[in-house]
């Protein structure tokens, strides 16, 4: 758990520059039509592949469509039509919940001596 003052610091509702930056974010987010999720990298955490796998198939096709329309518009130099923006919900949770399981599930199995299910590297 973060210290409060840190945590005072990293708030935008307190800090002007926390604000800022997360309007910066909520914008570039909304032009390509991500969330917020969609940029976690499976391949870094093992905790966040696992997480994805448990997820339903349509939550997965909804995440790699976002992604690949993603790459195609940052390709073509573009952004999403100002219409197709203003529905974007770029700090709406999908994978928050699951991900919070699986690392307390990681955890207690920590705590019991068990061996983990994976592996943890990093390629």
């Amino acid at each position: 758990m973060a210290p409060t003052w840190l945590q005072t610091l990293l708030n935008p509702r307190r800090n002007w520059f926390a604000a800022q930056h997360y309007k910066a974010l909520t914008q570039r987010l909304k032009n390509y039509g991500l969330r917020y999720e969609d940029l976690y990298d499976p391949m870094y955490d093992l905790d966040i592949k696992e997480a994805l796998a448990r997820l339903p198939r349509e939550v997965i096709d909804a995440r790699t469509q976002r992604l690949k329309r993603a790459m195609d518009l940052s390709m073509k130099h573009e952004y999403l039509s100002k219409d197709l923006q203003a529905l974007q919900t770029p700090f709406r949770s999908y994978l928050e919940d699951m991900l919070a399981l699986v690392k307390k599930e990681r955890a207690e199995r920590e705590a019991l001596g068990a061996l983990p299910l994976y592996q943890r590297t990093i390629p």
